[in-house]
């Protein structure tokens, strides 16, 4: 070891990126991979920053989530998607990489790092020394001993394993005119959007449902399927009027204006604190991402929905993020430990990128005793990660992806006033100058100064 006491523990995108920043603030640390000491179902390798499913970091196109949020972290010196445009292969508007450049790459920024040791070890737990600091990001496959030794810090109630996970729709992107607001038997506050359908839109529903085309399951995932959460469609096969009495039952629904009960209706339901994202309840999925996009728009106000987030169906440890962690990504028991990429709740290799970054970004600024602000909320960045990840709306709390349904909106780019990828500019735009600004106020500037 370089006799660092701050650890980073998982040589993935987050615990590369964050490895890489705490060298750039002049923080040493030393960073952890069990590969291939010990390895996981879905890696094939043990080179760093292994990029196991698709080969794509998503859209450039400023105007997009993804492309927007790669702004944001070229702005801050974001270290990863610089080796991912070295390795990068074409792919049109998109960053696809080729996967052994990508992981040489950063292997080799690793190893130029004076400031970075890599250590081949599992870490099974932490050290009792009150001077250490951890930051874990060990992503979804977390060995079996260290997910024990987080349990143990956490209670098994702040971690979750989801099998299944439903659809979520931006607000701004449905047909509000066909939908009406009320919860059932009128119980509380109208909370939810509901979706009538009649008898022959809930039977083309079903069939398309049930024809739809369906993601494969990973053989070290067929054993955590169905607990509990079963998909839409798997209901839906066992015959054309289940999901009636299920998931979409009509009961104690009935449409404000004409008092008359539907034969089916699909409710959404608040997924952050501004209101802007709404999950479609009961609608856990493995259908592919094309077919969630066809057949879910069948649903009536839902015909133009903008997806921010899939349905999914895999195996995945993730912490309950705005319940077990603080503003720093820290455990609230024990803050000498604190977590990045996709264990906290995050979707995506960029997004995972960025969360190592700004948990990076706070820890160094803690040792410098630096006063460290929030991202502003306008950021993806900070909409993500000091928003969404903090927001204990939703009672269970489910991973995401950056999207533009996470940023407020200002009145002068709300819905109905400008087209949608014109307001996207301006939220980009916006996004930018915002982010600017915050590089410039003093902490930050302190902690990034040489």
């Amino acid at each position: 070891m370089n006799g660092s006491q701050v650890h980073v523990v998982g040589g993935g995108l987050a615990g590369c990126e964050a490895a890489l920043q705490l060298a750039r603030l002049g923080v040493p640390c030393t960073l952890h991979e069990m590969r291939p000491v010990r390895s996981t179902p879905a890696h094939r390798t043990a080179g760093l920053a292994e990029v196991v499913c698709s080969n794509s970091l998503k859209s450039t196109e400023p105007a997009t989530a993804s492309g927007l949020l790669k702004a944001e972290l070229d702005l801050a010196g974001c270290r990863l998607l610089g080796a991912a445009r070295g390795a990068a292969v074409p792919a049109g508007a998109a960053l696809a990489v080729d996967r052994e450049l990508f992981s040489a790459a950063v292997a080799a920024l690793i190893a130029a790092e004076p400031l970075v040791t890599l250590v081949r070890d599992e870490v099974v737990d932490f050290a009792d020394d009150p001077a250490a600091r951890w930051i874990v990001a060990t992503g979804p496959l977390t060995s079996p001993d260290l997910n024990a030794a987080i349990a143990r810090r956490t209670g098994r109630e702040g971690l979750h394993f989801f099998d299944a996970v439903a659809p979520s729709v931006s607000l701004e992107s449905l047909d509000c005119d066909r939908l009406f607001r009320a919860a059932r038997y009128d119980k509380g506050e109208a909370d939810y959007w509901n979706a009538p359908l009649d008898r022959e839109e809930y039977r083309a529903f079903c069939a398309a449902l049930v024809a739809a085309e369906r993601t494969e399951v990973h053989d070290f995932e067929k054993s955590l399927l169905f607990d509990g959460c079963q998909p839409v469609e798997e209901i839906a096969d066992t015959g054309p009027e289940t999901l009636a009495h299920g998931p979409l039952r009509p009961v104690g629904l009935r449409h404000p204006r004409t008092g008359e009960r539907a034969h089916a209706v699909v409710q959404l339901r608040q997924e952050n604190e501004a209101g802007t994202i709404f999950g479609l309840v009961g609608f856990q999925t493995r259908l592919k991402q094309g077919e969630q996009r066809r057949v879910f728009r069948m649903i009536p106000g839902l015909e133009r929905a903008e997806f921010v987030r899939y349905g999914q169906l895999h195996r995945n440890l993730y912490l309950d993020a705005p319940r077990v962690l603080d503003a720093r990504f820290a455990l609230r028991d024990d803050a000498r430990i604190r977590f990045a990429g996709q264990i906290t709740g995050v979707e995506g290799y960029v997004e995972s990128i960025a969360s190592g970054l700004t948990t990076a970004w706070r820890l160094a600024a803690e040792l410098r005793a630096l006063d460290l602000p929030d991202w502003p909320d306008r950021t993806l960045l900070g909409a993500l990660l000091d928003g969404f990840l903090r927001d204990g709306t939703s009672r269970r709390f489910s991973p995401m992806n950056a999207n533009f349904g996470l940023l407020p909106v200002a009145p002068d780019v709300a819905r109905g006033r400008r087209g949608r990828q014109q307001r996207k500019e301006i939220l980009a735009e916006r996004s930018l100058a915002a982010l600017r600004a915050h590089l410039a106020e003093p902490a930050t500037a302190a902690l990034l100064a040489p």
